[in-house]
C-alpha cells in the first residue's frame, strides 16, 4: 500500500510518501481503506517533533474514515463493507483516570495516528472498539469531519449551555466554527468570532455567525459576554478572551496552546465576578453524538475547503501553514 511516512520530524523533507506492507488485523482489529483523513493542528506538531508521545518512523493521521475490508478472527460485531469513522484516541482502561471515567486524561494514553500508524495511508489497521458505522447517506466530507466535531461535541458538553447567552469565539478556523455552528443549536442568543485572516472571516459571516471582526472591541458589547471560547491557543487571544467575559460568565480554553506559554490575568477579577475557567480536552464519550449532529442536519461540509492526495501532502502542509482555506482532507485513494 502507499502511505505517508514521517521519518525525520522537526527538518525540511522529513516525510515521503512510500510502499509499505498491507496492514494485517490483529484479532480484535479491523482494516480499514481510508478515504479521508483530515490535516490537523497535531499533525504539524508531529511534522515538527514536538509531541513527545509520538514514535517515529510514523504514519499520521487520526481524523480518519472509510469502508472496512478486512476483520480479526476476534471481531464480531463489524464487518467488511460497513462506512466508518475511527475514533483515534486509545485510554488505557487501567489508570486512575480511566477508572473514574475521565478517559481522555489517560495517564498512559495511545492514539491512531499518534503513537501507532493512522489514517495518511490507504489502508490502515484500527481495534473494532474504534469504529462507529456512519449513515449511507453521510457524505464524504461530513465522514471526514466526525473527529474534530466529536472534539467540539465534547467542549460544548463542557460548558453550561443556558439558552438566550451571547458567545464570543476567538479562531474562525474549522474548530472555531464548529463551535459557532453547535452553540447555535444549544440556544446562543448570538455568536461572534474574532480572527485576523481576513478570508476566515468573510467566510465566517457566510457560515452564519453574527459578527466577525479582527478585534473584540469593534463588537461593542461592554458589559462582556456570558461565554467566551478560544480555539486559537494563542496567548494574545487568550488574553483578551480573559478580559471579555461578562460577570458570572464562563470562559472555556478549546484551542491547544503552547506548553511552553503561559497567559497573565486577574485572579481577583476571577474571584470578584465568579468567573468559571474550563479546559476541554480531545473527545470524551462525544463520536456517536458527533454522528448523530451529522445525520440530523449540521451541515458542516462547507468547512471542507481542499482534497489532496498522498503526493499532495506537501501543498496541503504549506497551506494549512499559511492559513489559506479552512479543513484540508486527505484521500489516499485519489490518485
Amino acid at each position: 500500500m502507499r502511505a505517508l511516512l514521517v521519518t525525520a520530524p522537526g527538518g525540511p523533507g522529513g516525510f515521503a510518501v512510500t510502499e509499505l506492507p498491507d496492514p494485517r488485523p490483529a484479532p480484535d482489529e479491523v482494516v480499514v481503506r481510508v478515504t479521508a483523513c483530515g490535516l490537523c493542528g497535531t499533525d504539524m506538531h508531529l511534522l515538527g517533533g514536538e509531541l513527545p508521545a509520538a514514535r517515529y518512523p510514523l504514519v499520521p493521521g487520526h481524523e480518519l474514515t472509510g469502508e472496512i475490508v478486512a476483520v480479526g478472527e476476534a471481531v464480531t460485531a463489524r464487518r467488511p463493507g460497513e462506512r466508518v469513522a475511527v475514533d483515534p484516541n486509545m485510554p488505557c482502561g487501567a489508570c486512575h483516570y480511566c477508572r473514574i471515567g475521565r478517559g481522555n486524561l489517560c495517564a498512559d494514553y495511545t492514539a491512531i495516528g499518534v503513537t501507532r500508524a493512522g489514517g495518511f495511508a490507504e489502508l490502515v489497521a484500527v481495534p473494532e472498539r474504534c469504529c462507529y458505522v456512519l449513515p449511507e447517506d453521510l457524505s464524504e466530507a461530513a465522514a471526514g469531519l466526525v473527529e474534530p466535531l466529536s472534539c467540539a461535541v465534547h467542549g460544548l458538553n463542557r460548558l453550561p449551555r443556558r439558552p438566550g447567552e451571547h458567545y464570543l469565539i476567538y479562531g474562525a478556523g474549522t474548530m472555531g466554527l464548529m463551535m459557532a455552528a453547535l452553540v447555535r443549536t444549544a440556544g446562543a442568543a448570538s455568536v461572534s468570532v474574532v480572527d485576523l485572516n481576513e478570508e476566515r472571516l468573510a467566510f465566517a459571516e457566510s457560515f452564519g455567525v453574527d459578527a466577525a471582526v479582527t478585534d473584540a472591541g469593534k463588537l461593542g458589547r461592554t458589559p462582556g459576554f456570558e461565554v467566551v471560547v478560544d480555539a486559537t491557543g494563542v496567548v494574545a487571544a487568550i488574553e483578551d478572551g480573559l478580559g471579555r467575559v461578562r460577570r458570572g460568565g464562563t470562559f472555556l480554553q478549546f484551542g491547544v496552546a503552547d506548553p511552553a506559554r503561559s497567559a497573565s490575568f486577574s485572579p481577583y477579577r476571577v474571584y470578584h465576578h465568579e468567573i468559571d475557567i474550563i479546559g476541554s480536552m480531545a473527545v470524551h464519550h462525544s463520536f456517536q453524538p458527533a454522528i448523530d449532529l451529522l445525520a440530523g442536519g449540521l451541515a458542516l461540509d462547507p468547512l471542507v475547503s481542499d482534497v489532496y492526495g498522498l503526493d499532495g501532502f506537501g501543498e496541503a502542509v504549506a497551506r494549512f501553514r499559511a492559513g489559506t482555506g479552512r479543513k484540508i482532507h486527505l484521500a489516499p485513494q485519489k490518485g
